[in-house]
């Protein structure tokens, strides 16, 4: 099934309440945020969602929140992987039923599939169950612990699987994303996940991206972007390094609960994060603001008005 995104989508954070359960009155005021950025879509219940710490009804119900708030002038993009295949048909079913745009699948990440034609028939398995939608294979190593060759998953998977649209590449392999882009004449989507490499992904031809940063900062990314198309090399390196050296400050904590300590210093809480993800105590939390402070983060990041919040 062909789909070719252009731009950038937000791997959107899931907001919970202090006491942990789904706060789903932000997401229309983060629907309207990432639309005003320049977003082109949500990836919904992801890593960055913590789809993995949520119950299969709790991923639906943030599932549909987002949909209803886009109103398909976003693309909304269901994470809908788990260690059970069963778990994850559910999910790829209801998000057919509520009018996603496409949906996307993790390896299951306890037993892990140990070749590549297991793998293909794992994701033929879940993407069968939503054969009107576009399928992106999630292709997480880092978390998932499933490394296999994507050039040979492509290659098995690609007539395995009809509806299979692409991959979403988190990987710093920069080599093989350029092999997958260039993979029978550029017939798959590869959608780049690592947001500290989307100028050298935009130098081998990445044309779509996902990341979490892009949820609070996607005006400086795709001002990297105008840089390179327009052939401004050096202003398009020197503008990326900036959110190089954000990434370099944040990832000394863990990913998760310091982005949501960022959505909270520019005026968006997200909440607290869940088990076995920490929310950041004070200390961690003024420390990390303080960093950010001396780069200048905040006078290049606007917070986020309050009336946004309000909707």
């Amino acid at each position: 099934m062909k789909m070719k995104i252009q731009g950038l989508i937000a791997a959107a954070f899931t907001p919970f309440n202090e006491d942990g359960s789904l706060n789903l009155g932000l997401v229309p005021a983060l629907v309207e945020k990432l639309l005003q950025d320049g977003l082109k879509g949500i990836f919904v219940c992801g890593s960055n969602g913590e789809g993995p710490n949520m119950t299969t009804e709790e991923r639906m119900m943030v599932a549909e929140a987002f949909v209803k708030a886009a109103n398909k002038r976003l693309l909304i993009i269901v994470h809908v992987g788990h260690s059970s295949i069963a778990e994850s048909k559910r999910l790829s079913i209801h998000a057919q039923a509520i009018g996603a745009d496409a949906f996307s699948s993790v390896a299951a990440f306890y037993f892990k599939p140990t070749s590549v034609e297991t793998l293909a028939h794992c994701m033929a398995e879940i993407a069968a169950a939503a054969p009107q939608l576009p399928f992106y294979y999630y292709h997480i190593p880092i978390l998932t612990g499933v490394g296999m060759d994507m050039i040979d998953f492509l290659n098995y998977a690609g007539d395995l699987i009809p509806n299979l649209a692409g991959i979403k590449y988190t990987s710093a392999t920069i080599h093989e994303y350029q092999s997958c882009l260039e993979l029978k004449n550029g017939k798959f989507d590869v959608l780049f996940g690592f947001d500290e490499l989307l100028l050298p992904a935009l130098s081998i031809g990445s044309k779509g991206a996902i990341g979490s940063t892009y949820t609070f900062a996607a005006p400086e990314y795709l001002k990297t972007a105008a840089l390179y198309q327009q052939c401004k090399n050096d202003a398009a390196r020197e503008n990326h390094s900036f959110m190089v050296e954000v990434i370099r400050i944040f990832a000394r904590y863990p990913s998760v609960p310091a982005q949501k300590a960022i959505m909270k210093m520019l005026g968006f809480d997200m909440g607290p994060c869940r088990l076995p993800l920490v929310t950041l105590n004070k200390t961690n939390y003024d420390k990390l603001h303080a960093e950010l402070d001396a780069v200048g983060f905040f006078d290049r990041v606007p917070s986020i008005p309050m009336d946004r919040k309000e909707l």
